[in-house]
């Protein structure tokens, strides 16, 4: 399939930093607002696919629409928001000990989860942590090694921030999946719970659906894992598809207009 193909799918999945716009702090818009309305006008539909566990779903939708990207409140699906879902559908009110920040703990909270001290905890959770402390590290290994569950929201290297490529969760996960003998469940890209989420809540099945982004190694990555068709933008992280299963590449998430 060519880019042209675009043209039969029902789902569009997007990527958020990197492809809508970059920067968590301060965004910095890259594009969308094209390519959104065009899709609209097609009654297809979208959802964002983002790894970010820093912010809430509900400042994620103020920034876009700061930026004139007209994605809904509830086409945001963040690996924070998936990983609180994940957890009330096996424990109901989970006790938990964050490795992350304030917008993941928002999101844990708000679906009835409860935050306690590491030795209290039958869950660690793992997120983006900018201010994390080997204290905080080796209280979250010591809990996963005496039977806390380990679930990480996403396991990427990298995100893409305002100035770059900036180190990610992934390495926290290792650290303490290897101090505390335990394997992590990971929500977010490229494991494909996230988008089979997707898939169910579009009711759409993975030959009509589409992942923009602008990662190989979890949009692209992710996305074949989960068997779905891919377009890696060239405005994030990384710069060459070639070898990979991407459709194709994009300069820009807005030149996607001529092909749906």
């Amino acid at each position: 399939m060519t880019l042209s193909g675009l043209r039969q799918k029902r789902l569009f999945l997007f990527d958020l930093d990197g492809v809508f716009y970059r920067g968590k702090e301060r965004p910095v818009k890259i594009g969308g607002t094209l390519v959104v309305e065009k899709i609209r006008s097609t009654k297809r539909s979208i959802f964002v696919l983002t790894n970010n566990s820093t912010d809430t779903v509900r400042t994620l939708h103020r920034n876009l629409l700061s930026l004139g990207v007209p994605i809904r409140e509830a086409e945001i699906l963040t690996s924070s928001r998936l990983t609180a879902e994940l957890l009330r559908d096996r424990y109901g009110s989970a006790r938990y000990f964050l490795v992350g920040e304030k917008g993941f703990d928002s999101e844990l909270v708000r679906l009835g989860h409860r935050p306690v001290a590491p030795t209290e905890a039958e869950v660690v959770v793992v997120g983006l942590d900018r201010k994390v402390t080997y204290e905080k590290l080796d209280e979250a290994a010591k809990a996963a090694k005496r039977g806390a569950a380990l679930v990480a929201s996403h396991a990427a290297s990298f995100y893409m921030s305002r100035f770059g490529a900036a180190l990610g969760p992934g390495p926290l996960v290792k650290a303490i999946e290897s101090a505390s003998g335990r394997r992590a469940t990971v929500v977010g890209k490229p494991s494909p719970l996230m988008f089979r989420i997707a898939l169910r809540k579009a009711g759409c099945a993975p030959g009509e659906a589409v992942m923009v982004g602008d990662q190989l190694d979890t949009d692209i990555a992710g996305a074949s894992r989960a068997g779905i068709a891919s377009v890696l933008v060239l405005t994030g992280i990384d710069k060459d598809a070639a070898g990979t299963p991407a459709l194709g590449t994009v300069d820009n998430v807005d030149d996607l207009v001529r092909y749906i």
